[in-house]
């Protein structure tokens, strides 16, 4: 398996299915800005909500031949394996991202198990071979992983522009950078020392004018 991130930002996607399973699939795509089509026979109240709201499209039929055309990824998620057989076969002889979600073999891309925090996004995957593992995994990260990461990847980028603009020197761009890293940023923000925080963040810059 080849790990990667994709940007689905005004991505074309399709949700084939109308249940729990495709709703979790649609939140997900929403949530990373894909513009999504949903064909299903039958939908949620939920889906039909997102549709008269105008954050999905419904299509309220069965699957149809050629219906993956012009999509970046395809998500089978019905209740019927066999819809979602043929849904993938569709996808797989044009090339296009299939996610079956009741067949591996017929997918050519998974979803992983992920913990997301700002900025920071920890991927987990077992392959496909036991997403429960996955998922377990995925609840210890997030207990090592808290809130202050998503503070911290914040200050550090808005850092990191301010010293890309105000420090043309690249050795001296590498020791702030260096310093940043280690300057116990995490933990203070973990136990809310917004004080300490500036403190050390500006004694860390203060290197830019040494």
């Amino acid at each position: 398996m080849y790990p990667l991130m994709l940007k689905l930002e005004g991505q074309p996607c399709l949700v084939v299915g109308g249940g729990t399973i495709a709703e979790r699939k649609i939140a997900s795509l929403l949530e990373h800005g894909g513009r999504v089509l949903v064909i299903t026979p039958e939908a949620s109240d939920k889906i039909h909500r997102w549709a008269e709201n105008g954050e999905v499209r419904l299509l309220q039929r069965t699957y149809r031949e050629g219906d993956a055309v012009g999509h970046f990824l395809v998500v089978a998620a019905t209740n019927v394996p066999d819809v979602n057989a043929s849904v993938a076969r569709d996808c797989q002889q044009r090339n296009i991202l299939i996610n079956a979600v009741d067949n591996q073999e017929l997918s050519n891309f998974f979803v992983p198990a992920s913990v997301r925090r700002g900025d920071l996004t920890i991927a987990i995957s077992t392959g496909g071979a036991s997403p429960a593992v996955a998922k377990r995994i995925r609840r210890e990260i997030e207990g090592v992983f808290g809130e202050e990461y998503a503070d911290f990847l914040k200050i550090m980028a808005e850092l990191r522009e301010q010293v890309l603009r105000d420090v043309p020197d690249p050795a001296r761009r590498k020791a702030i950078f260096d310093r940043l890293a280690d300057a116990g940023l995490l933990a203070l923000l973990k136990a809310g020392d917004h004080q300490t925080v500036k403190e050390r963040i500006a004694q860390c810059l203060s290197l830019s004018s040494d």
